[in-house]
């Protein structure tokens, strides 16, 4: 089992993975902005996305040794802006969709779902919870 660190910024995520990257080399092994969301009805504007919203992060994984720092941009679209000590959460992957759904059911109880276990269009099983101690959770799962 391992955890990664999910780090979450307001607009400025491509500027902190980019010094990290500065610090300790290597390349991104995903990096995708907003422009790589799967075409919505409607224009962008419609939506409330600007050019510069569609320019931020909207995923980036960066492999530092052994481990894997993850992150993105909040946008004003999906959530308030993060603060200090809550721009991060804690990604999980479990080994099957079953185990997916049981551990965000007890990870949430008593906590906010952010975002349901559902399919997701980069092809995983998905979701986010807050659990009641105030700490976020992604859980992922390729099945």
């Amino acid at each position: 089992m391992s955890l990664t660190i999910y780090l979450h910024f307001n607009g400025n995520c491509r500027e902190v993975f980019e010094f990290y990257r500065s610090i300790f080399g290597g390349e991104f092994a995903i990096f995708e902005t907003f422009h790589n969301m799967p075409p919505m009805e409607g224009t962008a504007e419609e939506h409330g996305w600007s050019e510069e919203a569609l320019d931020q992060v909207m995923h980036v994984t960066y492999p530092i040794g052994s481990s894997v720092l993850m992150g993105s941009d909040v946008p004003a679209q999906f959530a308030p802006p993060v603060t200090q000590g809550n721009n991060f959460s804690i990604s999980y992957q479990p080994e099957s969709k079953e185990s997916a759904d049981e551990l965000f059911a007890k990870l949430s109880d008593g906590g906010t779902v952010t975002m349901p276990m559902q399919e997701m269009f980069w092809g995983s099983y998905f979701g986010s919870c807050i659990d009641k101690f105030g700490i976020g959770w992604q859980l992922n799962t390729e099945h």
